[in-house]
């Protein structure tokens, strides 16, 4: 069983103590700037913070720095490269190669360097030139399947991350420009405006309506838990949760999920054991329905209905009265409900519960045989709410030989002297009075799980002064283990052949450091990024999907002529169909 890690998002340092405290072994986090989401950035004083905390139980800190930069920016990145590596950061995560020339120029300092998925990582020739020039990691494209992934796994020395949980960009990730083309908000400049989650009309080329007014580009969420198992043994380094958006409820329930779920299957790369009173259930936490992607085979991954949250199917209505209606499953007070109605998604919240009567806040068009989804569960929320979830280091104390010695689960080793004192009238009593006491670990990251005495080197204490000597002990363990923490050291940055001999604006070049880099790499840049100019010419391409309308319609092999998607202000979208390789590409007009 080789170590693996669990990657857990966070938007500030509360919600990344609470992925850590749930089992995360890894927190992917924002700082300040140059992140892709900019509402999730967080000072260098909170990052430490974060570090300080984290490394106690082995957990490493990988801040994004995954945007692309012009060239006043992509310097001020490097100087909150060194500021991150100076405050004990493990990693950043990148997608513009101007941070890479500063690397293969030997201008960084030597913190480990993951190439983002943004850099658009979908093919086995990509991964092998990150590879080549010497990154850490790279973070592969969404749309792989599991043998895909054990190929490339193969075929590289550098750590493979993908994905396992979350909301999915319907775009290959780097390649999407339809934000920017529809109001100027770059996704490649953490600014997506997320119009994949906005109804379309797909038309014709005589603008008759073939769909009116869905989520055509709305994705279900990700959910890879059926195939942890063979993705471990396909060789993947890192899991990732996405979500550096989401609250601590949604950290702490997706994290615990699969923190207990990886843990049948494989070693973990950082320390201690969580303990808590909850269950997690991420069917009840906010998902578009779920889908395994690509990973087995193409499936419905679509949701055109809602970009919102359903929730977990209870059944039909079966009886409507004047204020009430009767479903046969359970539902509770200041639950919320929601069924489809006309194609469109309509809620309401549960007042009261009298038995199988169930009194809405609104009857809405609710009806005998109306399907009933439930995406609030109140009493489930309070349980997550209340919910008390601690990660404890293990480790073990022992009395001989006139010392106090503890180690905990990674072998990390300190001792005290025994105190000199009166001999023990009742040596079976001060045992067990010393096992008692040295039991709690108090408010220490530690849980005693053994102790071993040895009568001969004990000495009679008052309960006070051995539970001083257990806080002693126990802050001399810790750090020990910090001076023992394994930071790991990027390797030089060398530049090799890149797959392409000349590349477009889909290089996402926006400084003349990444234009450096690709010549440097024999690829030839022909343009500069799209985000260079507001004038964006009819023909770009600004997005290419593994998700195809074709398919969603069952018209996969059928000439259907010229199709568009039309948004609600009139705006039209060419759609060109790729079937040798199955994808649909959205073409500016």
């Amino acid at each position: 069983m080789h170590k693996v890690e669990l990657l857990s998002p966070a938007k500030n340092f509360e919600t990344a103590i609470c992925a850590i405290n749930s089992g995360a072994d890894a927190i992917y986090i924002g700082a300040s700037d140059f992140g892709a989401r900019q509402n999730a950035s967080n000072s260098l004083e909170n990052i430490e913070k974060l570090v300080n905390y984290a490394h106690k139980f082995y957990v490493r800190v990988h801040v994004t720095i995954n945007t692309i930069l012009n060239d006043s920016e992509l310097d001020l990145a490097i100087e909150l490269i060194n500021k991150l590596y100076k405050i004990g950061v493990d990693a950043i995560i990148v997608q513009d190669m101007g941070i890479l020339n500063y690397a293969a120029k030997a201008k960084l300092p030597p913190i480990q360097i993951h190439a983002s998925t943004q850099c658009d990582n979908r093919t086995l020739e990509k991964v092998k030139f990150f590879d080549k020039i010497g990154v850490s990691r790279v973070i592969l494209a969404r749309e792989k399947s599991i043998k895909e992934i054990e190929e490339i796994c193969k075929s590289v020395s550098c750590e493979i991350e993908t994905f396992i949980h979350g909301a999915l960009c319907v775009s290959y990730s780097g390649q999407c420009y339809l934000s920017f083309a529809n109001g100027g908000r770059s996704a490649n400049r953490g600014e997506c405006a997320q119009p994949c989650r906005k109804k379309y009309c797909l038309v014709d080329n005589n603008d008759n309506i073939i769909l009116k007014d869905k989520y055509l580009l709305s994705l279900k969420d990700f959910n890879a838990s059926e195939s942890i198992e063979k993705l471990i043994n396909a060789g993947v380094k890192s899991f990732k949760i996405e979500g550096r958006l989401k609250d601590e409820n949604y950290v702490k329930n997706v994290t615990l999920f699969y923190n207990n779920l990886i843990n049948k299957y494989a070693k973990r790369t950082s320390s201690g054991v969580v303990i808590t009173d909850f269950t997690p259930n991420v069917d009840k936490t906010f998902n578009r329905d779920y889908t395994d992607y690509f990973l087995k085979k193409r499936n419905k991954c679509f949701n055109f209905v809602s970009p919102k949250f359903m929730g977990e199917k209870l059944g039909k209505i079966s009886f409507v009265g004047k204020n009430y209606f009767i479903l046969d499953s359970e539902l509770h007070p200041q639950d919320g409900i929601c069924y489809i109605e006309d194609g469109k998604m309509l809620g309401c919240l549960i007042n009261s519960v009298d038995k199988n009567k169930i009194y809405p806040n609104n009857m809405g068009k609710l009806a005998v045989g109306t399907i009933v989804f439930r995406n609030f569960d109140y009493e489930y929320s309070k349980a997550l709410n209340s919910s008390k979830i601690q990660r404890k280091i293990r480790a073990q104390i022992s009395v001989d030989k006139n010392l106090i010695t503890a180690i905990d689960e990674d072998n990390n080793i300190v001792s005290l002297k025994m105190p000199i004192g009166s001999l023990p009238k009742n040596p079976e009593k001060l045992i067990d009075s010393y096992k008692k006491q040295l039991f709690k670990s108090g408010e220490s990251d530690f849980c005693i799980t053994n102790i071993s005495i040895n009568p001969d080197s004990l000495c009679f204490l008052p309960v006070s002064e051995i539970n001083s000597l257990r806080r002693e002990l126990l802050n001399l363990l810790m750090n020990k283990r910090l001076s023992n923490y394994r930071k790991l050291v990027q390797k030089p940055i060398e530049y090799a052949e890149f797959p392409c001999k000349k590349i477009d604006y889909r290089g996402n070049i926006f400084n003349k450091n990444a234009k450096e880099f690709y010549e440097a790499c024999n690829c030839k840049v022909c343009e500069y990024a799209l985000e260079t100019s507001n004038d964006i010419k009819s023909g770009v391409e600004l997005m290419r999907s593994k998700h195809c309308l074709k398919f969603a319609l069952g018209k996969c092999k059928q000439n259907l002529g010229d199709l568009y998607l039309r948004d609600d202000k009139g705006k039209k979208y060419l759609l060109k169909f790729d079937c040798k390789n199955c994808e649909m590409i959205i073409i500016n007009t």
